[in-house]
């Protein structure tokens, strides 16, 4: 591409699950920073806004209602028309397609001056290139996703010698305001606390209950404050049901639940607000990674090289180290095996500990520096 036409406005089609869209960020970042006066839009489901709802680096964000194809195909073709319309009329010097969905494909090739998108392994037929006037490598999983999003810049000569890929989250005072009025309703008065979500949408990313209890009963014992979240999801809630029956608060530790009455950008709220982020392989641990919040995260059955937090805070307890574990590519995700119950309490709280003694270290030097 000739890199002397500047592109004055660009829009980032991401059209997946919520770690998804904001592991899509760097792409912005990277487009702001050869482009500071560039416009960035961003095209994602309406689902999965929030987490880009604040990003500063977004000018505006359009959304796919996925409802919209349950609701009879005269009322989705106009809600599609619409929408089309509505990027057609942004005048798009670039759109860039992180996605592998034929409606972004065309999306890209209708709405755009020029488009890029990946070169996916099976859109490798015509139509795709058709539908983009440039496409970037595919990489392998030993690549994380940040590198595999970036590589759509690469065909458009982009040079990110010096650029550091950063996922962002904002966060908006408002929402920091609704999590604090939250927590204030549960009795908390801004003590520190361990933020732990043991949950995620699909049941072979979770770790047996029992061991969470163990976990949070050490966490608790030790003398550390826990906020336990969920997501409005009926399976992440019980969960917490389960975990909370059984555990035994003592002394003066505090235990603050807020199952599923956070929205992303609340919970984005609360993660920030936490020493420590305790989680499994879900969007969570990937907004802790983009608030630079130390970490251990469990990981089971997924690409680890490509998935894990892409952040240097976090810790990685992986399920292959004490089982068997099927290959990435052969999950069933509605699979309701829980393949992270190799996973042992003691390597989790050995991880755990690091991480609050390292933090108790900082505390120490910086005190000792006033």
């Amino acid at each position: 591409m000739d890199m002397q036409n500047k592109p004055h406005r660009v829009l980032l089609c991401k059209l997946r699950h919520h770690g998804d869209v904001l592991l899509a960020t760097p792409v912005a970042g990277a487009i702001k920073h050869v482009y500071p006066d560039c416009e960035v839009d961003m095209l994602v489901y309406q689902e999965t806004a929030d987490m880009v709802r604040n990003n500063r680096q977004l000018r505006r964000i359009f959304t796919i209602d996925r409802n919209w194809k349950k609701q009879g195909l005269l009322k989705q073709a106009a809600c599609e028309f619409r929408l089309l319309t509505e990027l057609r009329k942004q005048h798009y010097d670039w759109v860039l397609n992180l996605s592998d969905q034929w409606r972004a494909g065309i999306l890209a090739k209708l709405c755009g001056r020029q488009s890029a998108g990946i070169a996916f392994q099976k859109r490798n037929n015509v139509l795709w290139k058709f539908c983009h006037t440039f496409l970037g490598k595919d990489l392998g999983n030993e690549h994380h996703i940040t590198q595999h999003n970036l590589a759509v810049l690469d065909p458009l000569g982009f040079s990110l010698d010096h650029y550091h890929p950063e996922v962002r989250l904002d966060i908006g005072e408002a929402d920091r305001l609704s999590l604090q009025n939250k927590l204030s309703g549960l009795g908390w008065q801004g003590e520190d606390y361990v933020l732990v979500h043991p949950g995620s949408r699909w049941v072979f990313k979770c770790w047996d209950d029992d061991k969470t209890t163990e976990l949070l009963q050490r966490l608790s014992d030790s003398g550390e404050n826990i906020v336990l979240t969920a997501a409005p999801d009926q399976r992440e809630r019980r969960i917490l049901e389960q975990v909370t029956g059984r555990l035994k608060i003592t002394g003066n530790t505090k235990l603050w639940v807020l199952s599923g009455s956070l929205n992303l950008c609340e919970l984005a709220a609360a993660i920030d607000g936490a020493k420590l982020f305790i989680g499994v392989d879900s969007a969570p641990m990937h907004m802790a990674a983009a608030l630079d919040k130390p970490q251990v995260v469990l990981f089971g059955p997924s690409w680890v090289s490509r998935w894990r937090p892409y952040s240097d805070k976090a810790s990685v307890v992986w399920a292959g180290d004490y089982g068997s574990l099927p290959h990435p590519d052969s999950i069933n995700t509605n699979d309701e095996r829980r393949w992270l119950g190799a996973i042992p309490v003691e390597a989790v709280w050995q991880a755990v500990q690091e991480k609050l003694g390292r933090l108790q270290s900082e505390i120490e030097h910086d005190s000792g520096n006033v």
